[in-house]
């Protein structure tokens, strides 16, 4: 049965009133549900929030480095210490390297771009931030439903947005009701803010039919690979934060690690790529699981256990490629927007800033008696505020990569380390760029084959058991929620071309060719497996895969992460 079909026989749907529904319970979502309370309680009106969580609780589907900048939560929460916010560890020392194949060369710190020197931030777990923020905003009277994903957009009769859909339950794969069926409900709002992480499957939907990319510069993205290691005491070196570039890169894809040593001798690392790299034949998980066997790597994780996985589309933050983040009757936050400062490698300092930024541009609208126009005061607040200035200082640094390694770390070093010294704070020229991702790849038969070794079971794994220890699951008896808008596509074009890239862009092993009885091919989808990156819908080189929700609660359970 159709969606239609569907509503036709066991509708209408519930519905439920509120004066903000927030999609997404991450960093933003949860900050501008906690800044609607806060005014709400400072002035002695009432207005009803309620967040809508894909992850079967807060947190579960949060993967981030992190180094965090506590500047927007301290504004947000003055007293988060007292409270117990567990940002716990404070960044004692910073380490740029650069990697051969098997030597490294630090960045002597007099030498290290302002965008790299992290005093004053915390290396945290922003699934456990998260967390806490939740139990915040309860605590402040937000209402929470985990376990519940926003699958679709209600609009009013002029077009404008009047709330969310959630997602039907108990429909079967063959996309029959079964006997646990439940039909999703209606959340109505005045204004509905849309929080969903990079890539978000509404916000795509709504930058399209409202056009709020005209003008803009297209948005690109990274992938980002992270793992989360118990390692020996001995080694544990509380606070310190390492990036490395250079190897084992071997080509100008932009790319590089990340290695964060929390407290209680947790060490989290990861490696991101961007997804405009042209080789076929490369596999960011396989090239996160190479850079762990450099000996600048090995050194912190020798004798330790790795004890959580996950990977996370990255938006790369360029302020010329963000959206109109408002339209009728509600705002895109956070990474849904594209608010991520790619050149600090940060992104929740921002998130949670654009979610405060939104929620008093709602907050008076709904207390003025608005509802369902533009929040216009919430990108004029934007343009007034620190997290303005601050991606505009940095507004350069992805598109410089995009001309090679050599020019973007001599750009790099111009523009926050050379002119900072002499007191330009921003540098005086803006580049543009208006290439997306999947345009990059280039034919397999014209690409140099990558040999990686096979992974070793201590250091190095393959994808089946990293999943594992993300503890992602979804219901079997479900649609997939990884479709094809023509199935002929990944074996007539993308494995003919490019020797079909989804088999290792995936870091899940979602997608794998099979041969069919006559020996024909075959493009198998193990949705099963999906960590809810959304490369896919990034990367695919013809646009033919198009993320869905699956069910509420479905997916990664990232601990710690």
């Amino acid at each position: 049965m159709t969606h239609q079909e569907i509503l036709a026989q066991f509708g209408p749907r519930e519905a439920m009133e509120y004066d903000v529904v927030i999609v997404g319970g991450g960093p933003s979502g949860l900050a501008a549900a906690i800044r609607i309370k806060q005014l709400a309680a400072e002035k002695g009106t009432d207005v009803s929030v309620v967040v809508l969580e894909k992850g079967s609780e807060p947190g579960a589907h949060i993967l981030s480095g992190a180094v965090m900048d506590p500047k927007a939560i301290t504004e947000l929460i003055p007293n988060w210490k007292e409270l117990g916010c567990p940002l716990n560890q404070e960044v004692t020392d910073d380490e740029v390297l650069f990697l051969s194949e098997t030597g490294a060369t630090r960045t002597p710190g007099w030498l290290m771009p302002r965008n790299f020197h992290n005093h004053g931030c915390y290396v945290v777990s922003l699934s456990n931030v998260v967390k806490w923020m939740a139990a915040h905003a309860e605590s402040l009277g937000v209402e929470i439903f985990p376990g519940f994903a926003a699958a679709e957009v209600i609009y009013n009769d002029d077009g404008s947005v009047k709330g969310v859909a959630t997602g039907n339950l108990g429909v079967g794969k063959d996309g029959q009701p079964t006997e646990n069926f439940q039909l999703g409900m209606e959340l109505h709002a005045k204004y509905t803010l849309f929080a969903e992480g990079a890539r978000g499957h509404l916000g795509k939907q709504l930058i399209a039919k409202f056009k709020l990319n005209e003008g803009r510069d297209t948005p690109t993205y990274a992938i980002g690979i992270k793992e989360l290691w118990e390692v020996d005491p001995a080694k544990a070196k509380p606070g310190l934060v390492v990036h490395t570039s250079g190897w084992p890169i071997q080509d100008d894809s932009f790319g590089g690690g990340f290695l964060y040593h929390l407290e209680d001798n947790k060490v989290t690392l990861g490696f991101v790529l961007g997804l405009d790299y042209q080789n076929p034949w490369m596999s960011p998980f396989e090239e996160m699981q190479r850079w762990k066997t450099h000996p600048a790597i090995r050194a912190h994780l020798e004798d330790g256990k790795r004890i959580s996985y996950g990977a996370r589309a990255i938006n790369n933050g360029t302020p010329q490629a963000l959206p109109k983040t408002v339209f009728a009757g509600g705002a895109l936050l956070g990474c849904d927007a594209g608010y991520l400062n790619a050149a600090r490698i940060k992104g929740s300092h921002a998130a949670i800033k654009s979610g405060a930024l939104a929620a008093e541009a709602a907050y008076d609208a709904v207390t003025a008696g608005r509802a369902h126009d533009e929040l216009s005061a919430y990108p004029a607040a934007f343009e007034k505020s620190w997290l303005f200035k601050e991606l505009h200082q940095y507004r350069n640094f992805k598109l410089w990569f995009k001309k090679g390694k050599t020019v973007g770390t001599l750009m790099t070093g111009i523009e926050q380390w050379l002119l900072p010294k002499i007191g330009v704070s921003s540098p005086p020229w803006t580049l543009h760029g208006h290439k997306a991702d999947h345009l990059a790849l280039q034919p397999a038969s014209t690409s140099p084959k990558i040999d990686y070794p096979k992974p070793d079971g201590q250091l190095t794994f393959d994808r089946l058991s990293s999943v594992f220890v993300s503890n992602t699951n979804h219901e079997e008896n479900q649609p997939a929620h990884l479709t094809l808008k023509d199935a002929t596509v990944p074996v007539n074009i993308n494995l003919s071309k490019f020797a079909g890239p989804e088999s290792r862009y995936c870091p899940a092993g979602v997608y794998e060719f099979v041969k069919n009885d006559d020996h024909s091919d075959r493009l198998q989808i193990n949705a099963q497996n999906c960590v809810h990156c959304k490369t896919c819908d990034i990367k695919d080189p013809t646009q033919n895969i198009v993320w869905v929700t699956p069910e509420g609660g479905g997916g990664p359970n990232y601990s710690g992460m």
